[in-house]
């Protein structure tokens, strides 16, 4: 039995929360308090999450041109760069907790993504 079992339907659900998320947690946690850019890399992700969102191809995409596969290249992307960004940037305490939570999650949820079965007869 595949561990994998977030479907794009599911993912979908959680995107635009996670992006709202991400533009409202820095002022929620208080977050810059090692480094500004500890409150607006998350911010900036958080509308760049937005957009991407919006423009994804899965049922709740608004405008429907970039890939899913692509989607979920990018958040790959920016789980390894929140994981990585306390130590590049010198983020300390709940600065550089809350990327490489936040780093983490992405990266497991991405790594959890349960790939598109093709339709019968359609192989």
């Amino acid at each position: 039995m595949s561990m994998r079992f977030v479907s794009k339907e599911i993912h979908a659900y959680l995107d635009y929360p996670v992006a709202i998320g991400l533009m409202a947690m820095p002022s929620l946690l208080g977050l810059g308090q090692s480094h500004p850019l500890a409150f607006w890399l998350s911010v900036v992700t958080g509308i760049a999450a937005l957009i991407l969102t919006v423009l994804t191809d899965h049922h709740l995409g608004l405008i429907r041109i970039l890939p899913y596969k692509l989607h979920l290249a990018v958040d790959g992307a920016v789980g390894a760069v929140f994981l990585i960004a306390p130590f590049v940037f010198g983020f300390s305490s709940l600065d550089a907790l809350y990327y490489w939570g936040l780093g983490a999650t992405v990266v497991l949820v991405v790594s959890l993504h349960k790939g598109e079965t093709a339709a019968p007869g359609l192989l």
